[in-house]
């Protein structure tokens, strides 16, 4: 797990100087801190700050130059079959144990195309290849690691970060926001792949290979990708069998590894799998004071049964609080999921002692643990009448207590499922952004095409899987990585997605909820565990924009210039601040979007000055 930076010209255009490059390297020097390193080419210069977790000596480090000298590769993240892929392809004089080592080898072997879609891992790579003279970069098929880039007419930029994009000297003096991303940072919190929201600026899409020449040209591939429409079932291993031999290979590394535990289902299932593969495994559960929000009872009952060591991490919500400035330090881009807050704590945390984590993300995604999937395949059936019978039918059925729904007053089945993930009101995100649409891609998220149970479950899957978790996924790498910590997420291994792609869902009640995996850990742990309600990894942000944080909101809402309101109509969004603090509404999630969307800007916006960062000698 590390960063890297890289540049490929166009033409006849000539790279950065070294200093400029190495001070943007810098800025992801957390993501790696083991080591860092850079070489530089005809028309091309790469650089790779290094979390060292296999072979951890220098044989190691990258960048890497392929054997036959045709490939120049930097990578983040790690392959968890390379050893199978060593063996079957019968490398045995490798120069380092690194899962790198491996990569390098098969590309001289196999190509580009062939040796990405071997991979099951979760991976950043930028390739470049000196025979054809281009460049190519590859995103993991579930969007774990983050890979942007940038192009200009002197070349592409790539890299882990965004910020070393847009502060780079052929980005940073024509920064232009896009308005439909912007509208969907503030709807929704994050950028959706493969948009960001300046001009020029873009993120590869999971499971994506882009290829890039020195005209400029670039060519786009979908290697690896999940269909939206269910195919027929085939004949798979068990999932305790597959999920339990997707522990085990990510439990391979170099350096102390653990899990994180909580009192739900999904990490205690996997830890309860890395228990069988490591006896002395750790747990890191977060506890705060507050017993709405607070689970650790849930977790030390399953740490307990399973003779887990757990690491009680007790903080206050006033530790908590203290954290909140440096935790938005770690994310470049605007961000607006605030359990971002508690993923940075525990992650802190957990440093302390170890340099890999196992997580149980994914598994609400890929095996139906979302209530709101239930409660769209409950009300479709609304979406069979015409708009213009919806309306009044649920005004008389909400009257008499027959119904107590919403669903009929959205046009489309689409706006509902689109309302649930939205985190400001629709007529507000309009008022900001008049006359602005979201773009084709986030539109293409929410387009349902059937109203069939079965077909419409699959597709509320597929939503959930680019949609939602991307936003997930974000969360984690941003605040694990800003203490140099890998986290791994054996729920989104690819022959874990393909098993649960291929299973036809079933979904009736709550206690259908992400049944599978209940079912496998109630052979692990007693029921009476599991049968707890979840309260989930939050903290109480009404409270805390009503007390602690008020008068920093205000400060940096109602203060400071309000960044990007050229595109927006800041006015609106300021008395939807207002009207928060005068208890007019209570969305402090929208609230909290407003306020994030400063804090980034004010902690990693371009300020026109060249970037100046003091490197370590």
């Amino acid at each position: 797990m590390c960063g890297f930076l890289g540049e490929f010209t166009f033409q006849h255009n000539s790279l950065t100087e070294s200093a400029s490059f190495e001070a943007l390297l810098d800025l992801s020097q957390h993501r790696g801190p083991d080591a860092s390193c850079t070489t530089r080419g005809s028309g091309f210069q790469l650089g790779f700050n290094r979390l060292a977790i296999l072979d951890v000596s220098a044989q190691g480090n990258q960048p890497k130059e392929s054997p036959s000298g045709r490939y120049q590769v930097v990578f983040n993240g790690e392959l968890y079959n390379y050893k199978d892929l060593a063996k079957k392809y019968g490398f045995t004089n490798l120069s380092s144990g690194s899962d790198t080592e491996v990569l390098i080898h098969l590309l001289d072997k196999h190509g580009v195309d062939s040796t990405i879609q071997m991979l099951n891992g979760m991976f950043a790579i930028a390739i470049v290849d000196s025979e054809i003279d281009c460049l190519y970069l590859a995103r993991d098929f579930a969007g774990i690691k983050p890979l942007f880039y940038g192009l200009s007419p002197q070349g592409i930029v790539m890299a882990s970060q965004f910020d070393q994009i847009y502060k780079h000297d052929w980005f940073c003096k024509s920064l232009d926001l896009r308005p439909e991303i912007v509208k969907e940072y503030f709807g929704f919190g994050y950028m959706q792949a493969p948009n960001t929201i300046y001009q020029s600026i873009y993120q590869a899409s999971p499971g994506e290979l882009i290829q890039v020449d020195r005209t400029g040209v670039v060519k786009k591939n979908q290697l690896i990708t999940f269909p939206k429409t269910q195919k027929e079932t085939v004949s798979k291993p068990e999932l305790s069998e597959l999920l339990q031999e997707v522990v085990a290979r990510q439990l391979v590394s170099d350096v102390p590894i653990a899990t994180f535990l909580s009192g739900g289902i999904d990490s205690p299932l996997i830890s309860a799998y890395a228990k069988k593969n490591i006896s002395e495994i750790e747990a890191f559960t977060l506890e705060v004071a507050n017993p709405q929000l607070n689970e650790s009872a849930m977790a030390k009952a399953y740490a307990d049964y399973l003779e887990i060591k757990q690491h009680i991490v007790s903080v206050k919500e006033s530790d908590l609080l203290l954290e909140i400035d440096s935790h938005f330090k770690a994310f470049s881009e605007p961000f607006g999921d605030y359990s971002s807050i508690p993923t940075y704590v525990i992650s802190k945390e957990a440093k302390q002692k170890h340099t890999v984590m196992l997580s149980g993300d994914g598994g609400d995604e890929l095996f139906f643990g979302y209530p709101r999937m239930l409660d769209v395949l409950q009300k479709r059936w609304w979406f069979k009448l015409p708009f213009y019978l919806r309306k009044p039918l649920a005004q008389l059925t909400n009257k008499i207590g027959l119904t107590k729904t919403w669903a009929p007053y959205f046009k489309s089945l689409d706006a509902f499922i689109e309302n649930k993930h939205l985190h400001m009101p629709p007529v507000v995100l309009d008022k900001v952004f008049p006359n602005t649409s979201f773009s084709s891609a986030m539109k293409n998220l929410y387009t349902f095409s059937s109203l069939n149970k079965d077909a419409l479950l699959h597709q509320l899957r597929w939503n959930e899987f680019y949609a939602h978790l991307q936003r997930v996924l974000i969360k984690v790498d941003r605040a694990s990585m800003a203490h140099s910590l890998e986290v791994r997420v054996p729920f989104l291994d690819k022959e874990n997605i393909g098993w649960a792609w291929s299973q036809k869902g079933r979904l009736n009640s709550k206690q259908e909820l992400k049944k599978e995996l209940k079912d496998l850990l109630a052979k692990e742990v007693p029921e009476t565990i599991i049968n707890q309600k979840k309260m989930g990894f939050t903290v109480p942000l009404k409270t805390w924009l009503h007390t602690e944080l008020q008068s920093d909101v205000r400060h940096v809402v109602f203060e400071r210039p309000f960044y990007g309101e050229a595109v927006m109509d800041v006015s609106v969004l300021q008395t939807y601040v207002k009207d928060f603090y005068d208890n007019k509404h209570d969305n402090a999630w929208g609230v909290w979007h407003i306020y994030a969307w400063q804090k980034w800007w004010l902690e990693h916006g371009v300020t026109g000055e060249k970037l100046k960062v003091k490197r370590e000698q």
